[in-house]
């Protein structure tokens, strides 16, 4: 059986994304949309709409024009919102990436995407450099000024308007953020103005989830190349009014340092933050009694974890459910108390439809049952780029999205996550392709078969293990050295295992599962 959400659907305006972001923007006047934390440079809700204009219209001086691709390789600081919205008013789009890329990452995405230029800042330029060079990249932009690179704030020259551009928000894209989906290397999933626009107007639409109000205070360490950073912080929270914090980097004693020195009132969190702050002893020494709760999200929550929350800290934590495919969250809990269930992952939202089929028969399941959590709506990406096989493999000819975890309902709607069908290793909620990693690994010529799986780690969720069959002499600290010159730091093997030969079927195809399940077995008590 299908099921509805238990709120009722909201409208959705035909409406271009950064329009409907900004729409109440001016008259917020002189209130702080996005404050650097370390440095406190704040750029105004008066300021943003005609910082953004200005660098549209630069933008569209350089030549680029709608249906375009345009990088932003960078760590989150106020200008990037600058940035992704001045593209999106273009009617081009954002392709997000990952600040710790090596080159040969950046490059792939920048070829994949078709990029003709690149954002970045001055640390990461001789990155940006050696993967423009491997791409089509026409020019480099840099925030800040570093030499060799066209400064960002030169597009902001000038006050001529930038082109008027008639968008289609049902078929112009305005974001390409890239995920492995279910399974195998990095897509750019094709996010139009209608997908974003109607997860705003979802979320607003969740009336016993107090997400944001305008009043709050929200920091964004949370990346914004990542969908959660998207939503969240460069269009929830700016559509909404909220003051957006941001961090370049995570560390802990500097994360809570900014949430006392700016009064942070919502924590967006992920797993392994969740417990930094209900056990790590640093968190005694900050005042954090302005926060009125939290949501969690990009990874399950235990439920032990969230209580031991609230005993420290006094507020309730929430979690959010969803993927890139689906434009951030598809399903969201409520923040009343007495709704709150910590291990459940919300409640389906708006507009949407959820089913749980058996994995093995594809039959519809009922309330209690547990099966793999498909959703249709129109939070559903246009699909991966490039890539029409593996958008025919996740989105079926009735618009159903197959999401690679199972999981449950029960009675009062809320959705539980219990495992995953899907090989995606999630460390600290970041997304590591085990065949990306399999295909680094047997470039070494030492090794003739690998086998690559996220095993439980306290801290991080999951981190990638390795599982080879070598034909020459090789050390595990040697391969795992190999492997991290080539790969960004999450993404790094934390423990190999060396084997004879690894379990596949008679048709040569690699059992991962048997891998999986023997770790788990290995983990028991």
């Amino acid at each position: 059986m299908a099921f509805r959400s238990v709120y009722p659907d909201v409208a959705i305006p035909e409406i271009a994304l950064t329009e409907y972001v900004l729409a109440q923007a001016r008259e917020r006047g002189d209130k702080p949309a996005l404050i650097d934390g370390p440095s406190g440079r704040s750029i105004t809700y008066a300021q943003l709409p005609g910082l953004i204009a200005r660098a549209a219209a630069g933008m569209a001086r350089r030549g680029f024009k709608k249906g375009e691709r345009f990088a932003i390789f960078s760590p989150n600081v106020p200008e990037y919102a600058i940035a992704f919205h001045a593209i999106a008013s273009l009617g081009g789009a954002a392709t997000t990436v990952n600040p710790l890329y090596t080159a040969g990452e950046l490059a792939k995405q920048l070829n994949d995407s078709g990029a003709r230029f690149l954002l970045t800042v001055p640390p990461f330029l001789a990155t940006a450099r050696e993967a423009a060079a491997q791409a089509r990249v026409e020019e480099i932009y840099v925030f800040g000024e570093a030499e060799g690179a066209t400064p960002f704030a030169s597009l902001l020259a000038g006050d001529a308007p930038p082109p008027r551009v008639a968008i289609d928000a049902r078929k112009d894209l305005v974001a390409l953020p890239y995920s492995s989906g279910t399974t195998g290397l990095p897509k750019g999933v094709m996010l139009t103005h209608h997908n974003l626009v109607a997860e705003l107007c979802s979320v607003e639409g969740v009336t016993d989830a107090a997400l944001i109000q305008p009043g709050d205070t929200v920091l964004a360490f949370l990346p914004f190349f990542h969908i959660y950073g998207i939503v969240a912080f460069l269009n929830l929270s700016l559509r909404m009014g909220v003051t957006v914090i941001t961090m370049p980097r995570f560390d802990l004693e500097q994360y809570l340092q900014l949430v006392h020195k700016y009064g942070v009132t919502i924590l967006h969190v992920v797993p392994p933050i969740a417990l930094a702050l209900a056990k790590h002893p640093i968190v005694a020494n900050y005042d954090l009694s302005k926060v009125r709760g939290a949501f969690s999200a990009a990874a399950p929550l235990s439920g032990t974890v969230a209580d031991a929350l609230y005993e420290r800290l006094g507020f309730r934590i929430s979690q959010a459910y969803g993927m890139t495919e689906v434009s951030g969250a598809c399903h969201l809990g409520p923040t009343t108390p007495e709704k709150i269930k910590p291990a459940s992952a919300g409640r389906l939202m708006p507009n949407m439809e959820c089913k749980l089929i058996d994995t093995a028969t594809g039959a519809e399941l009922g309330v209690g049952e547990q099966g793999e959590i498909l959703v249709r709506g129109p939070l559903v990406m246009q699909g991966y780029l490039n890539v029409p096989g593996a958008t025919a493999a996740t989105i079926d000819a009735e618009g159903w999205l197959r999401t690679g975890d199972i999981g449950y309902v029960d009675a009062d709607g809320d959705f539980f996550i219990i495992d995953r069908t899907k090989e995606l290793i999630k460390y600290k909620a970041l997304q590591v392709a085990p065949a990306e990693l399999e295909a680094v690994i047997v470039g070494h010529p030492a090794i003739a078969d690998a086998c690559v799986i996220g095993i439980a780690d306290e801290e991080a969720g999951e981190v990638p293990k390795a599982f080879v069959v070598k034909k020459g002499e090789i050390t595990a600290e040697e391969l795992q050295a190999y492997v991290a010159e080539r790969v960004a730091p999450h993404k790094r093997i934390r423990a190999v295992e060396f084997m004879d030969a690894l379990p596949k079927s008679a048709t040569g195809k690699l059992l991962r599962r048997v891998l999986i399940e023997r770790e788990r077995n290995k983990a028991k008590p």
